[in-house]
C-alpha cells in the first residue's frame, strides 16, 4: 500500500503541473471589481510560484497593457545586470586655467555623466571639495558640459498638463537636486498664518502667500492648496492660494520652476559664496576641452542603492537617467532613449525573453505609450528571482505596510511585511507587481494590471488578490 500511495502522490503532482493555469479570477477579486464597476476583461493577472514552471493564475495575461510605474522593474533589473550593482556615476570639475595662490584664472567646467543622485547636499560637498583644493576666487565663467546624454526636446506639460510638478522633470546629464525647489508649509496658531519656506531659496524666486489657516482634517491637503507660476525673464513668482490645516504639521511640495542651466548656475553661485568663495563669471554651455585638467570628482552611491530610491519612492527622473545611462554605456555617448531601449532588448534576448509587445518608452512608466503584458512582467520577475541580482532588486521594492509607497498599505493584515511590491498609478491605470510570501512560506510572483477609466477604484480588488494568494491552501 505504501508504494501505491507514493506512486499516486507522484502521479497527482505531475498532473497538477500539467494542468492549465486557472483563468477565472478568485471570487473575492471578482466581487471587489464588481463593486468598483470594473469589468473583469479590463484586468490582467499573472501568478506563479517562483520554483514552479507553470502559473497558478493567468487571467487575460497576454494583453499588452500600460503598466504605469511597474515598468521601473524592467529598467532597474536591466540596470543591475547590464551596468552592475556596484556601478557609480561621476560628476567632474575641470579647468584649463592656472592657479595663482587661491585664485583660479580661467573657466570652471562642470561635466555631468548622468548621476541621478546628485542631491543638494552632494552638490554642496562637490563644491566644498573644490574649496579644500585651495580654490577661493574663480576668475572665469562656469561652463556646463551636458554632452553625456543626447539633448532632448522635452515638454514637461505634455503628459498631464502639470509642467511644474517635480515628477515631470526631464532627464539631464547634469541633473542637480532633481531640478526641484521644495516648499515647506507649516501652520502657526499663534499668528493665524501659514509659513512657507523654499529650499533652495534662489534670489530669482518670489513667493506670494495667500494661504488661509484652517483646523480641518489634513487628509486632502494637496487638493485644498493651489499654486500659480508666473515668469518674468529669469525671475519666477509662485502664488499659493487656498487653505492649509494646522493639523497637517509640516508638509512639503516639490516644484521644478527654473530652466535647467539657470537652476544649476544660480545654485552654484549661492553655494559657492556660502562657502566663502567668490565668483562673478557668466553661464556657458559646451564641451570640456581635451587639455582640461581634473580638479575634483564626485562619485554617486552605487546603483544598488540608487534603485532603492527609484523603486521605493517611484522616482521617475532617476529611472529615466538609468535608461539613458544604459544606452550611453552600451552604445556610446551621447546616450538616448533609443540606445537604452535597444540595449535592454538585447539583454532580454540573451535571457531568452521575447517580449514582442514591449514598449519601453522612457523607462519610468510615466507614459501613455508604455506596454507590457502581465505574463511577460511576471516572466521578468521570475528570471530576476533566479538571478544573482535578486537580493538587490527585491530589497529595492516597497514592503507592504513597512516602507516606501506601501508604508500605509494593508496595515494590520496578514500581508504586512510579507510582500515586496512595486505599484503603478496613472489616470485610468493601476498596477502592482512583485513577490509575495504566503502563509506557508512559499514565494510567489504576482502581477495585477488594470487599464480602465475606473482603475482608481481597484485598490480593494488588488488587496483581495494578495489576501487570496497569501491564505490559499
Amino acid at each position: 500500500m505504501t508504494n501505491l500511495l507514493v506512486r499516486a502522490v507522484k502521479w497527482l503532482a505531475l498532473l497538477a503541473v500539467a494542468l492549465p493555469a486557472q483563468a477565472e479570477l478568485p471570487a473575492s477579486v471578482t466581487q471587489a471589481l464588481h463593486t468598483a464597476g470594473i469589468p473583469a476583461d479590463a484586468v490582467s493577472v499573472f501568478v506563479q510560484q517562483v520554483d514552479h514552471n507553470t502559473p497558478l493564475l493567468a487571467h487575460h495575461a497576454d494583453q499588452a497593457l500600460n503598466p504605469a510605474s511597474t515598468m521601473k522593474l524592467l529598467t532597474t533589473y536591466a540596470g543591475l545586470e547590464i551596468l552592475g550593482s556596484a556601478y557609480t556615476w561621476r560628476t567632474d570639475l575641470y579647468s584649463t586655467g592656472e592657479m595663482q595662490g587661491d585664485t583660479l584664472n580661467g573657466d570652471l567646467m562642470l561635466k555631468g555623466y548622468g548621476d541621478p543622485a546628485m542631491t543638494l547636499e552632494n552638490f554642496w560637498d562637490l563644491l566644498r571639495a573644490l574649496r579644500q583644493k585651495g580654490v577661493r576666487d574663480i576668475r572665469g565663467d562656469l561652463v556646463l558640459d551636458r554632452g553625456y546624454f543626447e539633448p532632448q526636446t522635452y515638454d514637461p506639460a505634455a503628459f498631464d498638463g502639470e509642467p511644474y510638478r517635480a515628477y515631470n522633470a526631464g532627464p539631464d546629464a547634469l541633473l542637480v537636486n532633481f531640478k526641484a525647489t521644495r516648499f515647506v508649509f507649516a501652520g502657526d496658531v499663534s499668528t493665524g498664518k501659514v509659513a512657507i519656506q523654499a529650499d533652495p531659496a534662489l534670489p530669482q524666486l518670489n513667493i506670494v502667500n495667500q494661504l488661509a489657516l484652517t483646523q480641518v482634517p489634513c487628509a486632502d491637503w494637496k487638493d485644498r492648496l493651489g499654486y500659480k507660476v508666473a515668469r518674468n525673464g529669469q525671475g519666477v513668482t509662485v502664488t499659493f492660494s487656498g487653505n492649509y490645516s494646522v493639523a497637517c504639521g509640516e508638509k512639503s511640495l516639490d516644484l521644478s520652476l527654473f530652466d535647467d542651466t539657470v537652476y544649476i548656475f544660480e545654485l552654484f553661485k549661492q553655494l559657492w559664496r556660502e562657502q566663502g568663495g567668490s565668483f562673478n563669471g557668466k553661464l556657458k554651455t559646451g564641451n570640456t576641452p581635451d587639455n582640461a585638467r581634473l580638479l575634483v570628482r564626485a562619485t554617486s552611491p552605487p546603483l544598488s542603492d540608487v534603485i532603492r530610491l527609484i523603486n521605493k519612492y517611484s522616482n521617475n527622473v532617476m529611472a529615466r537617467q538609468t535608461l539613458l545611462t544604459i544606452g550611453a554605456e552600451q552604445s556610446g555617448t551621447p546616450g538616448n532613449i533609443e540606445s537604452g531601449g535597444k540595449a535592454i532588448r538585447t539583454w532580454l534576448a540573451g535571457k531568452h525573453l521575447d517580449f514582442n509587445e514591449l514598449v519601453i518608452d522612457n523607462g519610468a512608466g510615466l507614459s501613455r505609450e508604455s506596454r507590457i503584458s502581465s505574463r511577460h512582467l511576471g516572466a521578468l520577475l521570475l528570471a530576476a528571482y533566479d538571478s544573482p541580482m535578486m537580493p538587490e532588486l527585491m530589497s529595492s521594492l516597497p514592503v507592504v505596510a513597512v516602507d516606501g509607497t506601501l508604508e500605509q498599505r494593508m496595515k494590520n493584515t496578514n500581508i504586512a511585511g510579507r510582500a515586496h511590491l512595486k505599484t503603478g498609478s496613472l489616470d485610468g491605470v493601476r498596477a502592482v507587481a512583485g513577490y509575495l510570501l504566503d502563509a506557508r512560506n512559499r514565494r510567489w510572483v504576482v502581477v495585477f494590471m488594470i487599464n480602465h477609466p475606473r482603475a482608481g477604484a481597484s485598490k480593494a480588488a488588488q488587496d483581495a488578490l494578495l489576501e487570496w494568494l497569501h491564505n490559499r491552501d
